[in-house]
């Protein structure tokens, strides 16, 4: 009867060895997050890409909703830009567009961002849809704040 009861625990604990095993097999590994600047290979800018990255307004931007974007020069690969929006970061590429827009290009296709004059939108490229828009940044301020004071004096 011991004997009996041994073997069956022995087979017990086999069995609970095997099944764990099993579970662990079968749980999906985590993934690693790998940021967009981590995952995309930058092209060397050309001398136009330079040129439109030196005319991006650098900075904080107050946007619409108490929400803000955040540009800064991407540390890595000079001539492209890093758009930080909510928890996200897009690597944008700068183009000046033929109006005097300027166009930040994101390298992986999803967002793009406008910078006129007097204010700039975030667009989701793939859905057409504005992301944030009326965001001023304090040379876009300065810039509406000259253009008003012009036109009271005429």
């Amino acid at each position: 009867m011991r004997k009996t009861l041994i073997r069956v625990a022995c087979v017990a604990s086999a069995l609970m060895a095997v099944s764990l095993a099993h579970a662990t097999d079968s749980q999906p590994a985590k993934k690693k997050k790998r940021s967009a600047a981590a995952a995309t290979v930058l092209a060397a800018a050309t001398p136009e890409q330079l040129q439109a990255a030196e005319r991006v307004h650098y900075g904080v931007s107050q946007c619409e909703g108490k929400q803000s974007v955040d540009l800064e020069a991407n540390s890595k690969t000079p001539g492209y830009v890093d758009l930080k929006y909510g928890k996200k970061t897009y690597v944008m590429k700068p183009v000046l567009s033929s109006t005097g827009a300027m166009r930040l290009e994101d390298v992986r296709g999803e967002t793009l961002y406008l910078q006129i004059a007097n204010k700039s939108m975030l667009m989701n490229t793939k859905s057409g849809q504005r992301m944030v828009d009326d965001c001023v940044h304090e040379k876009q301020r300065d810039a509406a704040d000259a253009l008003k004071a012009a036109a009271a004096t005429q």
